[in-house]
């Protein structure tokens, strides 16, 4: 099917030279047809470049493909995570097309400056900074022209590989359509610029307050709705430098002390931790760049367009998990597994359970102040992965959060205790998880249930007693994998019964043509003969058919 298509088309034409030439053997059978069941990935480092020769839009495919370690092995995440979407800059008279045609108003009635050499340069857009009419100093991030076109035609390029990749074994273990669906619709959602400006909103109203860090110390930067659009994002300016860059104290004291470092990878795990265990909606890519330190102690969260989400069963889940972590226990990590894994996923619990157990056996003499969480929940998100354990792709996409946080937090602070900023927030999520953020209703909601449950369990159990006294009790069990079992019978008693007949048939017309024979019984005797020859001819070739003779 590609082959055709790249008969007709430059950029599939462009797509599988690209391929060839960065010697993909996998990706050379499956586009010329050959045996593919046995997948061949390219090394991490072919894959990146591979990426990158394909250009922007695979770029951020490769990024996306960096938050699912339950699909592919640590080193290719460690690889895809390393990929930067930057790209030279559009030419600003191709910008200022876009802005007058998204804004409702003139650039001159609307900005009283804007800096025509962009701060950063990406794939799907780029950003300059402006200062309104009114004053106020803003970020633009203007959508590149003509990507919508390039990604709509990538798109059915990556749809048609995935279709061909269905065909193999490896693409129906893993769903390779679903996951393209699922990743077309991330690289939509990205040319959405109105998306990002909710997502940061949301992310805005849920940090102005909490009980566990400084809620003004955050900045999440304010969107302008009245000039944003779906390919103009206008939002509030933040100074700072990115987090990493922060020098540390000099001889003049310049810097960051080593206590005010302290208390921003505090801030930074609290503010994460309640994204993701209170809110369950957290900011799924908080790396360096997108955490701006911005003096005295505040930090600014940037760049709101992939975010993550958690129900509550799932953070109940993931907070266990924590716990089974620091315990080591590879028992309760499968049972936890189980219930993280999508329905209709086959399970081999005893081999999981021993594939726990080796993995976390290498941290048992270690100490818990050395262990990176993130790091044991890759692994253990890998080990589902070869036991072919499917999880939602949200577990990805909290994984890399969790690990660019504790990375950001160890490079900012190398001298952290992850342990000790994690205990004090464990005990409180165990007491809302158990009494909620309103004690006084839970209670009462308990109380109410425990009033339900005495006012009809008597009666409940005087029912029971009456329909054992008086043997009416029905028990209704349901046994998985029967009816094959049921169909078997079936056909047995089948065949059984038309054996009887056959042979009663042939005892009938034998009979018959014992005795003194007439026109009528002869013709008679032949007719059941011939019907029991008929049915006993159908029935072997039934019983031969079916394979099963012996």
């Amino acid at each position: 099917m590609l082959s055709r298509l790249a008969q007709t088309s430059s950029r599939q034409g462009e797509i599988a030279e690209i391929v060839f030439r960065n010697g993909w053997d996998y990706m050379r059978r499956l586009i010329t047809g050959g045996k593919t069941d046995e997948p061949n990935l390219p090394t991490p480092a072919v894959l990146r470049n591979i990426l990158v020769d394909l250009g922007p839009v695979y770029v951020k495919l490769g990024q996306l493909l960096s938050t699912r370690p339950d699909l592919l092995p640590a080193d290719y995440i460690e690889t895809l995570s390393t990929l930067q979407d930057e790209v030279p800059p559009v030419p600003w008279a191709d910008i200022e097309v876009v802005l007058r045609r998204e804004l409702r108003q003139s650039l001159d009635a609307t900005f009283a400056n804007i800096e025509k050499i962009p701060v950063a340069a990406g794939s799907i857009a780029q950003t300059h900074r402006a200062t309104l009419t009114d004053g106020r100093d803003v970020a633009l991030k203007v959508q590149r022209p003509g990507i919508s076109a390039v990604v709509d035609q990538d798109i059915a390029i990556i749809r048609g590989l995935a279709d061909l990749a269905a065909r193999t074994t490896f693409g129906q273990d893993y769903d390779i359509r679903a996951l393209a669906e699922e990743f077309t619709k991330a690289l939509r959602d990205e040319l959405d610029f109105c998306l990002e400006a909710g997502y940061t909103d949301q992310l805005r109203r849920n940090m102005s307050a909490s009980s566990w860090f400084d809620p003004s110390r955050l900045v999440v930067p304010e969107i302008y709705w009245e000039l944003t659009t779906e390919k103009l994002l206008v939002m509030q300016w933040l100074e700072g430098v990115p987090i990493l860059s922060a020098r540390l104290p000099d001889a003049e004291q310049n810097g960051v002390s080593n206590e005010e470092r302290r208390s921003i990878t505090t801030l930074l795990f609290r503010a994460f931790f309640q994204q993701i265990y209170i809110d369950g909606f957290f900011h799924a890519d908080p790396h360096p760049g997108n955490l701006f330190y911005m003096g005295d102690g505040h930090v600014g969260l940037l760049d709101c367009g992939m975010v993550g989400r958690l129900d509550p069963n799932t953070q109940r889940i993931l907070t266990e998990m924590l716990l089974a972590i620091v315990d080591l226990d590879a028992q309760r990590c499968t049972q936890l597994t189980l219930q993280l894994a999508e329905s209709g996923t086959s399970i081999n619990l005893a081999g999981l359970e021993n594939d726990y157990e080796r993995m976390l056996r290498k941290y048992y003499n270690r100490s818990l102040s050395e262990l990176n969480f993130s790091q044991v929940f890759y692994e253990i998100l890998q080990v589902a992965r070869s036991n072919k354990v499917r999880l939602p792709s949200n577990m990805g996409l909290y994984a890399k959060a969790l690990a660019n946080l504790e990375g950001v937090a160890r490079g900012f602070d190398p001298q952290i205790n992850l342990l000790d900023e994690i205990k004090p927030l464990i005990t409180d999520l165990f007491r809302r998880q158990l009494v909620g953020d309103q004690p006084i209703q839970t209670l009462l909601r308990t109380a109410l249930d425990l009033k339900s449950l005495s006012l009809r369990s008597p009666q409940q159990v005087e029912l029971l007693l009456d329909r054992i006294s008086s043997e009416t009790l029905k028990w209704n069990l349901t046994l998985k994998d029967l009816d094959g079992v049921r169909l078997t019978l079936d056909d047995s008693a089948n065949r059984l019964s038309f054996s009887i007949l056959v042979g009663s048939l042939i005892m009938g017309a034998a009979i018959i043509s014992s005795g003194e024979q007439t026109t009528q019984l002869y013709w008679l005797s032949n007719t059941l003969f011939a019907a029991a020859s008929l049915l006993g001819l159908w029935l072997v070739i039934t019983i031969l058919r079916s394979g099963r003779l012996r």
